[in-house]
């Protein structure tokens, strides 16, 4: 049985995930610790060098080192000493392999996928001889954590401070442009389309096109305000077209308005899609 099933680098400054073993196991709590393990790399900055997180059978480890921390997901029968002796392992292989200076200068997810081979053959190491080659380095990490144990980390705590709620990253106000909404509909299809059309009717009417226009956008790209927008946008185009009452039969003022109250409820049923940026690890 494997006691190592997953290990993660990722620079501590802003969580940027750098490298992760990749693995086909469907162990449902293992996909559960792979999810905490990326939400404790958003608040590594404020954790000591040294950390764990119980779990039922599954435990987190981590080491945090000139920037960069290294995690592990390992089978609660592996000896808290053996964890460490291999996050050590891992450190000195990354950091023999890459500089300092390209690690800060990393801009994208995994830019450090090929360390994924010496992940594995460090894996296969400890999970089938049962630890380093070396006594000499167990003893000396062992007696480490006797003298500087590591920090028992509380998951829900990491959650609070770090402004997340099972596992998904609460974005500010001014971020809501790079969240992804779930994709577009049948109905939202139509409903655009129709907002087109009666844009189009409205083109001698720059406020009434504006109207439309917005009501395209508020579908099509993710707000903070969402709801706020909505229900005000609604307003001004109910009270617009009251205003048309004598230019426009009550048809014409039905089907706008109708247009408008289905943009609008489709716009806030329109969630923000699920990112996990694990590119298939």
């Amino acid at each position: 049985m494997s006691v190592i099933l997953f290990a993660f680098v990722v620079r501590v400054r802003d969580g940027l995930p750098l490298s992760a073993s990749t693995d086909f196991e469907h162990n449902r709590e293992l996909q559960q610790r792979k999810q905490q393990i990326k939400t404790i790399s958003k608040a590594l900055a404020r954790f000591p060098d040294r950390g764990t997180i119980k779990g039922q059978e599954l435990n987190i480890y981590f080491v945090s080192s000139e920037g960069v921390s290294y995690m592990t997901v390992c089978h609660c029968s592996l000896p808290v000493a053996k964890a460490f002796c291999f996050l050590e392992d891992l450190r000195w292989e990354f950091t023999a392999c890459f500089k300092s200076t390209v690690v800060a200068l990393a801009a994208r997810p995994y830019p450090f996928l090929e360390f994924d081979s010496i992940i594995q053959k460090l894996k296969q190491q400890y999970n089938h001889s049962g630890g380093p080659a070396l006594e000499v380095t167990l003893a000396e990490v062992q007696e480490e954590l006797r003298i500087h144990p590591p920090q028992v980390i509380n998951l829900d705590e990491v959650e609070l401070t770090n402004g997340t709620a099972n596992g998904h990253m609460e974005q500010g106000p001014g971020s809501g442009q790079n969240q992804r909404l779930e994709p577009v509909t049948a109905p939202g299809i139509l409903s655009l389309i129709l907002n087109i059309m009666c844009a189009s009717l409205n083109v001698i009417r720059g406020v009434h096109l504006m109207e439309y226009t917005f009501q395209c956008h508020l579908y099509l790209f993710h707000s903070s305000v969402k709801k706020l927008k909505c229900f005000t946008l609604l307003s001004v185009i109910v009270l617009c077209n009251l205003h048309l009452l004598g230019l426009r039969n009550a048809w014409q003022l039905l089907f706008h308005v109708s247009v408008a109250s289905l943009s609008t409820v489709l716009i806030l049923t329109r969630k923000v899609q699920d990112r996990t940026s694990d590119c298939g690890v």
